[in-house]
């Protein structure tokens, strides 16, 4: 579960700096990355694989939990993302 958090992390940290390599400089970019939300990241990839783990019985990918997995990993940001966005009255890109 572990090495599938950091795989996830890095994964979105490298595509978020793709993206916006286009729009600024490398630095900038891989720190708009960084600081894009890390924590609802975190709590995105720790549910999910809670999900897998209460759904299979262990670390068991199996197709119809991936769906499920899915739902609970995009609504488990959701209202620290919405806290954020009122607190700072602003977007994370």
């Amino acid at each position: 579960m572990g090495l599938a958090i950091v795989n996830g992390l890095l994964t979105s940290i490298l595509l978020e700096t793709i993206i916006l390599i286009r729009q600024m400089n490398f630095k900038k970019a891989i720190n708009t990355a960084l600081g894009m939300s890390f924590i609802s990241m975190i709590g995105m990839e720790v549910t999910m694989n809670i999900a897998d783990l209460f759904l299979t019985g262990g670390a068991i990918l199996t197709w119809w939990v991936i769906p499920i997995m899915l739902i609970i990993g995009f609504y488990t940001p959701l209202p620290y993302n919405y806290w954020r966005l009122k607190k700072y009255n602003m977007s994370c890109h």
